[in-house]
């Protein structure tokens, strides 16, 4: 067995210099980056305005009618469940034991730069021919409102070109498989050259077997340039949206055990604006203090490393209504739930 030694220097990390000193970056030419806090506005915020106080929720009840349909519903979805009890069965009153889910939803936008890399493909160098624009200078294409995104973008007067590092601009690299020698071992005669006192048939008698992975050439194009030999060096700038949502459901006395998270409610309430306040003289207290505390956590949170966009909040009615009913002269009780004005 023969012993290869590469001529090829090993790759090294992108030297310090690679990348240039871009004012507005310092973070990042530090070893820092990550998010970038938004700057401060140039006029105060207005403080936000108090939401509509409605006199009337309008918080509907389950009727009879469509407490007889849920529960035919709810039997049909059953194995084994007789239709008799929800065909015949005199209902003889209803309990509603409703409850509410408070949803709030902030969407913001941050921002992070980072050093990168691609094969250079003939663009042209602008670093330093104008000042480069600061993180929150960069135009970036929002999506709609409350919808998740992300876009990464070239920070203009950043890019330069610079011989690649890994292949020491040879645009080629020695290849793993074969060690640069173009052959391997047979695996026929394990590089012996026979077997079975014959010349191996599958090597002629060599011993070596041609490399699948580079084609017998010992070298491949080199996986950072790509084979260009040279990198295009540039400051990326990360742009990402999201839709920071939050529940609160009120706990109910009904003994239904169901996660009511999951359930879909009737809306009874929804407001949108830059930012929230909290909701007022909302019939359950509960709801209240849910929107207090989440629309102040919210605020003070999203607010370090982010800039909010808008702020909405909802209140859905998710109704829970408890049917007494009478089947064959016995009293029989039933719990359950309407979702969208179905099911049991």
């Amino acid at each position: 067995m023969s012993l290869f030694i590469s001529a090829y220097p090993p790759p090294s990390a992108p030297p310090a210099n690679m990348f240039g000193n871009v004012p507005g970056y310092e973070d990042i030419m530090s070893g820092g980056g990550g998010y970038l806090p938004p700057p401060m506005p140039l006029e105060p915020i207005a403080p936000p305005q108090p939401g509509p106080t409605p006199d009337n929720w309008n918080i509907p009840s389950m009727s009879e009618d469509e407490a007889r349909e849920a529960f035919k519903s709810y039997v049909s979805a059953q194995c084994c469940y007789r239709s008799g009890p929800a065909e015949d069965g005199v209902i003889t009153n209803t309990e509603p034991s409703n409850t509410y889910r408070y949803r709030l939803e902030t969407f913001t936008e941050s921002r992070l730069t980072e050093w990168a890399t691609k094969p250079h493909e003939g663009e042209p160098a602008d670093f330093y021919t104008e000042t480069a624009p600061r993180p929150w200078e960069v135009q970036a294409t929002p999506p709609n409102l409350f919808t998740n995104h992300t876009q990464e973008i070239r920070v203009p007067y950043t890019a330069s070109i610079k011989d690649c590092h890994s292949c020491h601009a040879t645009g080629t690299m020695p290849c793993e498989e074969c060690h640069g020698n173009g052959y391997k071992q047979c695996w026929v005669c394990n590089g012996s050259g026979s077997k079975s006192d014959e010349n191996c048939s599958h090597c002629n008698g060599t011993g070596k077997d041609r490399c699948s992975e580079c084609n017998s050439h010992g070298t491949k194009d080199c996986e950072t340039c790509k084979g260009k030999r040279q990198l295009l060096t540039y400051i990326k700038l990360k742009v990402e949206w999201t839709n920071n949502m939050e529940d609160h459901v009120v706990e109910q006395n009904s003994g239904l055990t169901a996660d009511l998270k999951s359930v879909t409610g009737k809306e009874l309430f929804k407001n949108s604006q830059y930012l929230l306040y909290p909701l007022i003289g909302f019939p359950n207290p509960v709801i209240a203090e849910a929107s207090q505390r989440l629309v102040t956590e919210h605020q003070s949170k999203y607010a370090q490393n982010s800039r909010i966009l808008q702020q909405r909040q909802t209140v859905e009615l998710i109704p829970i209504t408890k049917v007494n009913y009478k089947w064959k002269v016995q009293r029989i009780s039933c719990r359950g739930r309407s979702v969208s004005d179905s099911g049991v």
